[in-house]
């Protein structure tokens, strides 16, 4: 069910008509959600529900288990059984048919006949978002940073709410679960500030990415076609549309959420204002990159014991970043290219040269590190957007600043539809507040709400694709 679908504002209208009317009996309001968010789910394939409520049961029971287990040998004996039953599911459904094929190439490659050997698995919509969720909880519980939870109702809720269930943000038992068991209350700053994370939210993604995807689709899938200033149009262009297209799941989960009372972490922080990769990941997808730091970049030792280690740590945990992705030789590449930048800046921060320039907090210092961010931050999703080497090697090869007679129509695009965000984000990136739009004066607020709006109607796209990190 798709947040842009007719279906889903339906759903919705009547979900929450029936989650006011019992706002003062907020169990019953979590059994809502759980059937909701199982009818949510279930509209794409009832089947894959099964392997959601198996990891909801599973993880529910091993972590009551892990908390009343004294003996330390035994209580990782329960961890590691929740790690092995939730990752086995997560790579066969994810990666089997990748490394299957993988091996076959490689078989064939070297000279030894085989046969292919796929089934064509299909991969479950949100399965590495709930994955990681409920991995982060049984650690947590096994960590003794947090008790588990009372009853199955509220863990129900916890993994399957349904506004972040399929693309995120990936959230904490420690701040999540809290709110869940006890009663929500609606104020005005609150439903405010979730009507305008839906609005922009849908506006980054009707207007603005789906508009954008025109320019970027053509470059990618028929690169060869293209060559000169069209090649760096559409990586802008895929650029932008990817950011839009993910916040936008964000920013929509984000008001959802707050209309039932609820508070979600935030899953951007104006990326784009960088300046540098380490800068980047703590602005871009902050709930995957907080959850590879705190449950695999640190238990790996983190930055102690050496800069090879620190080194070896980054690069590891980036590259199954990249993983994490897809089952793709591509996100690979992505996760080993990010590993490295992160390698190189670290490296940079402690030559005597480099250093300098790096922690130089002037204006003009801040916008070139800004500026060189941006054009590493491209370079990373024409690997992550490209599905070969050859690809790759292509659209970084052939850019320049010729011209055809698609470079005037492709440039408009991009401004016309990239310049409402960027007048946005300047705006709250010197108000220093992701809701500032909120803060207006109401007349004001409701105007720029009504300009969304109308823009969405007469430039939002029809038929809008699906959110790119659903394949995830």
């Amino acid at each position: 069910m798709q947040f842009q679908s007719f279906i889903f504002i339906q759903f919705f209208l009547i979900f929450y008509l029936l989650y006011l009317f019992l706002m003062d009996k907020y169990k019953y309001q979590n059994s809502l959600i759980v059937v909701a968010s199982y009818i949510f789910y279930g509209y794409w394939d009832a089947r894959f529900l099964v392997l959601l409520i198996f990891s909801t049961l599973v993880d529910f029971a091993i972590a009551h288990l892990i908390d009343r287990t004294t003996d330390e040998k035994k209580r990782k004996i329960w961890l590691g059984v929740s790690l092995l039953s939730n990752l086995s599911i997560l790579g066969f459904f994810k990666y089997f048919n990748f490394f299957t094929a993988s091996f076959t190439d490689l078989l064939h490659n070297i000279g030894i006949p085989a046969n292919d050997l796929t089934l064509k698995v299909i991969l479950p919509v949100g399965i590495s978002f709930y994955t990681f969720q409920t991995l982060s909880y049984t650690i947590d519980v096994y960590r003794r940073h947090l008790k588990p939870a009372k009853n199955i109702i509220d863990f129900a809720v916890y993994v399957a709410f349904f506004p972040q269930l399929v693309a995120g943000p990936i959230e904490r038992a420690t701040s999540f679960l809290p709110q869940i068991s006890k009663p929500r209350k609606l104020d005005f700053r609150q439903i405010n500030a979730g009507i305008f994370l839906i609005i922009w939210g849908f506006f980054k993604k009707l207007v603005i990415a789906d508009n954008l995807a025109t320019i970027a689709d053509p470059v990618f899938t028929n690169f060869g076609d293209y060559q000169g200033l069209d090649i760096l149009i559409g990586v802008l262009a895929f650029t932008v549309q990817i950011y839009c297209d993910f916040s936008a799941y964000s920013d929509i989960a984000r008001g959802l959420a707050k209309l039932m009372g609820f508070e979600l972490m935030v899953n951007f922080k104006l990326p784009f204002f960088a300046i540098s990769p380490s800068d980047f990941w703590s602005r871009w997808h902050i709930s995957l990159s907080s959850w590879l730091r705190d449950y695999l970049y640190i238990p790996l030792g983190g930055n102690r014991g050496g800069a090879f280690n620190t080194y070896r740590n980054l690069f590891l945990t980036m590259l199954l970043g990249g993983l994490w992705h897809g089952a793709a030789w591509n996100f690979i590449w992505w996760g080993v290219y990010q590993g490295l930048i992160l390698v190189i800046y670290r490296l940079a921060s402690k030559n005597q040269l480099l250093a300098p320039y790096l922690e130089n907090k002037s204006k003009l210092a801040v916008g070139c590190q800004m500026f060189v961010m941006f054009i590493l931050a491209n370079i990373g999703w024409i690997i992550f957007r490209s599905t070969s080497v050859d690809q790759i090697f292509y659209l970084l090869t052939h850019w320049s600043f010729a011209t055809s007679e698609n470079t005037v129509e492709f440039a408009s695009t991009l401004v016309f539809f990239s310049a409402p965000l960027l007048l946005v984000q300047f705006w709250q990136n010197l108000s220093r507040d992701l809701l500032i739009i909120t803060k207006l004066p109401l007349w004001l607020t409701n105007l720029i709400y009504g300009f969304l709006i109308v823009n969405i109607c007469l430039y939002g796209v029809r038929q809008s694709t699906e959110f790119i990190y659903f394949q995830f």
